[in-house]
């Protein structure tokens, strides 16, 4: 009999011992993006998705959120942060490295998504189909649009193009430079973080960015007058986002794991995030409403005249990926025709 307890506290140890590798298997996901914590990404769709993938594991997918570049560097660095394991998942706007996505820089030429919740899977299938190799080294989890840019000024209202000539206006990226350069702007490309300063102290004279961002960026404390196209018509612009995750955290995670990242990432996440994003922009005009903004839409007359004049947008783009071997044309048609399928 008093040999009994020994052989319990052994059990029982055992036990314990047993259980630590259990533990071991948990992930801990650092998340990393150059928006501040209240921004859509983090607030309307990492929050939620960490929430419902730390439920589906049992707990065991936590995840560690940066906003604002908390773990170094600059956005443009950011999908190489993924692919070189800075961080486990990136938020980023691809395209802020010029040229590097020359094909699913599609989605960025003028007038092609009316928003983003069909526009958003679409860009997904169309990287499936025809650009995967432009994100090589990381693990895909989800593509999407933001709700679509308009033009914001802080003392000039432009209705027209000939009202934007001499008009320093931010561009996005390499194709909003090509945008605004056609339609008679002066583009300054730069980041979407720099552009509140930029407008407040006279750097710029305009943006172009969409209304999901207006929150974040205080933008209707610093423009008064905001042009954009017609309610049903392709936006002006867009850009493309990808969330990316490191390709050996992927492979490392357990079998289970794993299976709870891929049914909560893909086609169906891409969509939702593109509602999500579409969902921002009554809020965010509301603001430039409620701060005494001034709206203008493109006449129809208008639009087909910046239809025409950013042609030559598309005809650029051409020629660059048919230098890197790809059928523009042909890309750029099976680009509306997912938009379409999507029910864009």
């Amino acid at each position: 009999m008093r040999t009994a307890k020994p052989v319990v506290l052994a059990a029982a140890v055992a036990l314990a011992l047993g259980a630590v590798p259990a533990r071991a298997q948990d992930v801990v996901l650092k998340i990393h993006h150059f928006l501040p914590p209240q921004a859509t990404i983090q607030a309307q769709v990492f929050n939620p998705w960490c929430e419902k993938v730390g439920r589906e594991s049992g707990g065991r997918i936590k995840c560690q959120i940066y906003p604002s570049m908390q773990l170094g560097g600059t956005p443009p660095q950011l999908f190489d942060q993924a692919k070189d394991g800075v961080a486990d998942i990136v938020w980023t706007l691809p395209t802020y490295q010029a040229g590097r996505f020359a094909k699913s820089e599609v989605f960025e030429l003028p007038f092609m998504a009316r928003n983003a919740e069909t526009g958003s899977p679409a860009l997904y299938e169309f990287v499936q189909k025809n650009s995967l190799d432009e994100f090589r080294g990381v693990k895909v989890l989800a593509l999407h649009l933001h709700d679509g840019s308009l033009l914001h000024f802080t003392k000039q209202r432009v209705t027209n193009a000939d009202e934007l000539k001499g008009l320093k206006v931010r561009a996005p990226t390499r194709i909003g430079t090509k945008f605004l350069t056609a339609i008679g702007a002066v583009p300054v490309q730069m980041p979407v973080p720099q552009v509140t300063e930029s407008l407040s102290k006279g750097v710029i004279d305009g943006a172009m960015v969409p209304w999901e961002v207006a929150p974040a960026l205080k933008l209707q404390e610093v423009t008064k007058y905001h042009v954009d196209t017609a309610p049903g018509l392709p936006r002006m612009s867009n850009s493309i986002f990808v969330v990316a995750m490191n390709e050996a955290k992927y492979a490392s995670l357990p079998p289970d794991v794993k299976k709870v990242i891929d049914a909560n990432t893909g086609l169906a996440w891409s969509k939702q995030i593109g509602k999500v994003f579409d969902g921002t922009t009554a809020p965010g005009r509301k603001l430039a409403v409620d701060a005494g903004g001034v709206f203008d839409t493109l006449t129809q007359a208008e639009y087909d005249r910046w239809v025409r004049l950013t042609e030559g947008v598309n005809k650029d783009w051409f020629t660059e990926v048919g230098a890197k071997g790809a059928n523009g044309p042909a890309l750029l048609d099976d680009a509306r025709a997912l938009i379409k399928k999507n029910g864009g």
